[in-house]
């Protein structure tokens, strides 16, 4: 059963119920460089109440320290180690779940942030970026698509550069090289942008891929388990404690439900109330609130007292 919290009651208990909160930052923390009204607060609030924020997020176009940047230009503050980008999760899970070794290098369909954190962990690289690949090629001319022993892995995240090269080159190794990993970062099929509108996410870029080639990936961003092995290696964590807020049922608040982590869907993003209210909802979160900067209310509540009725207008006038 879903709690949609609408009262200063509802965010205390919430508030008191969980001692770490999972956070996906676009749609729930801000749209894109403007922090949604109240959330700032809140964040605040949070640590200075001793809680454990964790930042978690499928977008794996920054490394960590691009997120990082964006923190402290938009002044939310963050730590390198409480931010989780599905980029980052990729390439812990390859080096430390899967063992890559030493001598075998990645094949990246992706951004410069997927690189970057390839590089922090001393793990050889080819493709994204690189100039070489980021063009068209004549009509039937495989000339360029050659084999690469060495390519010990793919690895496939969103990429606004991709195309046929990339999809051919990357489908080779999968089918040539011998236990080549084939490794998503997320498969959301599309992403919110600031402009207010969806666009094809890293699932739909890596669709032809998937398509083509007979090796299943494996998926590590929201909602899969690789993500949160990742977050529980570094952190110590009760899941019973812990509360994941997101703004997408099929990888925030899956994520938490198959993770055993109470959920709170926030309705400034993507999904809309009457998504988790339909009868065929295959995912339906614990708790539902209009936005994350509703519970900035609790700043104030804790200098003066607020019933329920006063403290659900409080929290309506502060967004307003």
């Amino acid at each position: 059963m879903t709690h949609e919290l609408e009262s200063i009651e509802d965010y205390r208990d919430l508030f008191d119920k969980f001692d770490t909160f999972l956070y996906d930052c676009d749609g729930v923390i801000w749209h894109g460089d403007n922090v949604i009204p109240g959330v700032a607060d809140f964040l605040a609030y949070q640590r200075k109440q001793g809680k454990k924020l964790i930042f978690v997020t499928n977008n794996a176009t920054k490394a960590r320290e691009g997120f990082k940047a964006k923190f402290d230009k938009l002044g939310l503050e963050a730590h390198i180690e409480e931010i989780f980008g599905s980029a980052y999760a990729s390439v812990a899970y390859l080096k430390y779940v899967l063992d890559f070794p030493k001598d075998k290098k990645v094949y990246v369909i992706g951004e410069d942030g997927l690189e970057k954190e390839l590089e922090s962990e001393g793990i050889a690289y080819c493709g994204g970026t690189d100039s070489k690949d980021n063009v068209f090629v004549p009509l039937m001319d495989f000339s360029s698509i050659q084999s690469d022993p060495d390519v010990g892995a793919v690895m496939a995240g969103f990429d606004m550069h991709i195309n046929y090269k990339k999809i051919a080159k990357a489908h080779r190794y999968l089918q040539e090289n011998k236990g080549c990993h084939f490794i998503l970062t997320n498969d959301d099929t599309t992403f919110p942008h600031s402009d207010g509108k969806l666009y094809p996410g890293s699932g739909a870029i890596s669709a032809p891929l998937r398509y083509a080639v007979k090796n299943k990936p494996i998926v590590v961003g929201k909602p899969n388990q690789p993500m949160l092995d990742c977050i529980l290696k570094t952190h110590d964590i009760d899941r019973e404690r812990t509360l994941m807020i997101g703004d997408r049922l099929d990888t925030d608040i899956a994520f938490g439900k198959n993770g055993g982590i109470k959920t709170l869907l926030v309705l400034t993003g993507v999904q809309k109330r009457e998504d988790y209210q339909a009868k065929d909802a295959e995912v339906v979160p614990d708790y539902v609130i209009e936005s994350l900067g509703d519970l900035s209310a609790l700043t104030d509540s804790n200098k003066r007292p607020l019933n329920g009725t006063d403290g659900s207008k409080e929290a309506k006038r502060r967004i307003d």
